[in-house]
């Protein structure tokens, strides 16, 4: 049966001045809502509120369990509009689901760039540098949505005019570089050290088979940031490993058809179907896993804060390896026969198969390899 925590309004009442936090504070002086879901079907029409500072439209979405590290917001930018000038000593990462536009950044030393962005354009705002967003289109607005590490940047100084009026230039984070959001960048393993991505959803990929089902992964480190995400796609008729990590991974589908699973250790599994545009927030540790039922890849986007990222002695996130070796990870050996069954069952309803032959291959030939890592040792 599953086990929601929740307990008595007497016992709520002794800590209900905790849970009024700076941060919530600002968000409802900003006259915005905080959506307390793990779950939005669709960013792209999520109901929004006028956002009078910014001069826009906007909502927050973050349930109690991410709401700590990191947060997330959509905007919209009405037709030939533009949002009003700011700064802030928090970071943000942005992926613009809808319309054209471009982006002014520019210090306190006079240094400005301007870059170009459309739909499924990936990029980070640089540390406390000015920014204005402009809306490209006199016909249609823009819209986007951010992560950033806010929470704990306002509940710790609990000061709004330092965090967004405090003059310094971070110079090694910006510099008023002109080829700053240019569209290229370093890769390095899995990651690629880049400020802008012009195109995410078409992105080139690395093959990552570690994840299952034989797709693609790339990692990115936009703007010098503490804060991370990573891009991941898998074929049709495939399936990736469940997986567990720590609070406030925003994953955003960028294409596809699908659904996930989401669950706590020891309960059963909770279904949210998806498509491009849907969201989803897996509370902390909580296994996860992703299923595509579409004719087409599936791709998604997760935006998420380091705290996230749980990882052993070598660097590697836990998520990626295997239960059996001390990770966070359910090898396609362990998981639950209803996990199979199910996806076979919503592949047939339109005619299709799986395709997991070469990734359960592939698994037993590691598992098999692991043993003898184990035995060696």
């Amino acid at each position: 049966m599953a086990k929601n925590a929740i307990v008595s309004e007497e016992l709520a009442k002794k800590f209900a001045t905790e849970k009024d936090t700076p941060y919530r504070r600002w968000v409802a002086n900003e006259g915005l809502d905080i959506i307390s879901a793990h779950y939005i079907p669709d960013l792209n029409t999520v109901e929004l509120k006028p956002w009078a500072r910014r001069g826009g439209r906007g909502v927050y979405i973050n349930h109690e369990a991410s709401r700590t590290s990191n947060d997330c917001y959509v905007c919209e930018i009405p037709p030939g509009a533009e949002l009003a000038p700011q700064r802030q000593l928090y970071e943000e990462m942005i992926y613009v689901l809808d319309g054209t536009g471009s982006c002014t950044v520019w210090n306190d030393s006079g240094h400005k760039v301007t870059f170009e962005w459309g739909k499924g354009s990936l990029f980070a705002i640089p540390l406390n540098a000015w920014h204005q967003f402009f809306n490209g289109s006199g016909q249609k607005p823009a819209r986007f949505v951010a992560v950033t590490n806010s929470p704990g940047i306002i509940n710790l100084y609990e000061d709004l005019d330092f965090v967004f009026n405090t003059a310094h230039d971070f110079k090694s984070r910006f510099n008023g570089e002109p080829d700053y959001f240019a569209n290229r960048g370093e890769q390095k393993g899995l990651l690629l050290d880049t400020n802008f991505v012009a195109d995410a959803i078409n992105l080139p990929l690395i093959s990552a088979k570690e994840r299952g089902a034989g797709g693609g992964h790339i990692r990115f480190n936009l703007a010098k940031g503490s804060m991370n995400c990573h891009i991941s796609e898998f074929p049709i008729e495939t399936y990736k490993k469940g997986h567990a990590h720590g609070p406030g991974a925003h994953v955003i589908i960028m294409k596809g058809e699908g659904y996930s699973l989401m669950w706590p250790e020891g309960e059963e599994p909770r279904r949210y179907d998806w498509k491009e545009g849907a969201m989803i927030v897996p509370p902390n540790m909580w296994f996860h896993q992703h299923f595509n039922t579409g004719t087409t890849p599936s791709r998604y986007l997760a935006f998420k804060h380091e705290v996230v990222s749980v990882r052993n002695a070598q660097g590697v996130p836990k998520a990626w390896i295997s239960r059996r070796l001390g990770g966070d990870q359910i090898d396609y050996a362990d998981e639950s026969p209803v996990v199979r069954r199910l996806f076979t069952d919503e592949l047939a309803k339109k005619g299709l198969k799986p395709k997991m032959d070469d990734a359960y291959d592939f698994e037993q030939q590691e598992l098999a390899r692991q043993a003898e890592m184990v035995t060696a040792q």
